[in-house]
């Protein structure tokens, strides 16, 4: 009688992590289901950055009044090979966004590199963000098409905000077409430099969940109205046992 297969030992790794381990070999190269696997997670990742964004759709899932605004890049491929026009407002938007009287914080939903993730996770983060920033007065909420980070910096001085957060479409990886990532900055102003503001990555149904980024976020936020900054002088610590109890104490002390 036949021996059954030796368990693959590799198994329990590789079913912990979406990474390409494990996959084994036909010959001099991979096996027929490994190598058709690649092919149609690179086709996704590519599809995702060309995808446009269906704002219509995305207005209805956010189920509160918006405004849309465009980049200064006017179509994908001006997008993808001059990422300093979707750091700017085109002159239609900028002429579109005022306001009467200051607010706590801006909220801009930007299709980036990946439309897919604004239009999955941007809208139940964004009702994360609200539920958990109730303390905070808030600004519009903002959907932003062509867009790079930096444009939330020129969107949030229109717009008097003393904080803005980008929520936008990170690059598509390999195992992950639809990833949402967060960048806050205190006092946007035009040319605010990455190292100013915070990065909360990995949101999408294998990562970070919406409510855990929110949770994030409200931690960053109250953590830079006592330190007076984002970027590298605040260190994400909401993991903590200290974070969390910094986090709790702060919330308590703005909602008196």
């Amino acid at each position: 009688m036949a021996r059954p297969p030796a368990p693959d030992p590799w198994a329990a790794l590789a079913s912990a992590t979406p990474a390409r381990i494990a996959l084994g070999r036909a010959g001099p190269g991979l096996p027929t289901r490994a190598s058709l696997a690649f092919a149609l997670d690179h086709a996704r990742a590519r599809d995702a950055v060309h995808e446009p964004l269906d704002v219509a759709a995305l207005i209805g899932d956010i189920g509160l009044p918006v405004q849309v605004v465009a980049s200064a890049a006017q179509d994908r491929t001006t997008y993808l090979t001059r990422p300093d026009l979707g750091r700017q407002l085109s002159p239609a938007s900028a002429a579109s966004l005022e306001a009467d009287t200051p607010c706590d914080l801006v909220i801009v939903l930007a299709d980036g590199l990946s439309a897919r993730a604004a239009r999955l996770q941007g809208p139940p983060v964004i009702a994360a963000i609200l539920d958990e920033l109730a303390d905070f007065a808030p600004g519009p909420i903002i959907i932003a098409t062509q867009a790079r980070v930096a444009l939330g910096d020129e969107i949030g001085a229109a717009l008097k905000a003393r904080y803005v957060a980008v929520l936008i479409g990170e690059r598509p990886g390999l195992s992950t077409p639809d990833s949402l990532g967060i960048y806050l900055t205190r006092d946007p102003a035009i040319g605010r430099s990455d190292a100013e503001r915070n990065c909360i990555s990995n949101i999408h149904a294998g990562g970070l969940s919406a409510a855990q980024a929110a949770r994030r976020l409200a931690w960053l936020m109250r953590e830079a109205e006592r330190r007076g900054a984002t970027g590298v002088e605040l260190k994400d610590e909401s993991d903590t046992d200290q974070g969390r109890l910094t986090g709790q104490a702060s919330g308590s002390q703005l909602l008196e």
